[in-house]
């Protein structure tokens, strides 16, 4: 249950995307249908100054500068989906090597620093890079948030079965966006 009196940070995982590989087709329009919740989700969060955290693909650049990783992944699929979930200035960025956003990066000490002890997940692709990241959080002793309809997968039944593992296995929450906005104003 969302709660005002936990501390968290939203994070939004690989949406920085190039969709360029077997299936991106149908990951970027899976993406597109979830925007508007993480769009919403991101508002929210700066409303309550909640820190918003993107942690995404390096592209084998290695460089943690958001207009070089952003010029790579842009093209003809990507560009509508980027253009409208790009970071804000105060948003913090970070690179990832491989799918958890734990995982190489200094994620859980920036967590640390700012007093986190809840994450919200989302982004892309659910059953791979979002189940990582909500995987290295359980471990780490997060409590977890993964609204429902702010990831996805490359399909619904990848997405479904992903979301069936966290909540199960990682003890994650996954109600929906509204759900959660609804339970942190009740309980602020």
């Amino acid at each position: 249950m969302a709660n005002s009196t936990k501390h968290y940070a939203l994070l939004i995982i690989d949406l920085m995307n190039d969709f360029h590989f077997p299936r991106g087709d149908m990951l970027a329009a899976n993406t597109m249908d979830i925007c508007p919740s993480i769009i919403k989700l991101k508002r929210f969060c700066q409303q309550q100054q909640i820190p918003v955290i993107y942690v995404n693909d390096h592209y084998g650049l290695w460089k943690a500068d958001l207009n070089t990783v952003m010029g790579r992944a842009l093209n003809e699929r990507s560009e509508p989906i980027i253009q409208q979930i790009k970071p804000d200035p105060d948003d913090y960025f970070l690179i990832k090597p491989k799918h958890s956003g734990f995982y190489g990066t200094g994620l859980n000490t920036l967590l640390h620093q700012l007093g986190v002890d809840s994450v919200i997940i989302t982004g892309v692709a659910g059953n791979i890079c979002v189940f990582f990241t909500a995987n290295d959080a359980y471990m780490r002793d997060y409590s977890i948030y993964i609204p429902a309809d702010a990831i996805a997968s490359e399909t619904e039944k990848d997405n479904h079965y992903a979301l069936e593992m966290m909540q199960t296995v990682l003890k994650a929450e996954t109600k929906n966006t509204d759900q959660f906005i609804k339970e942190y104003d009740a309980h602020s």
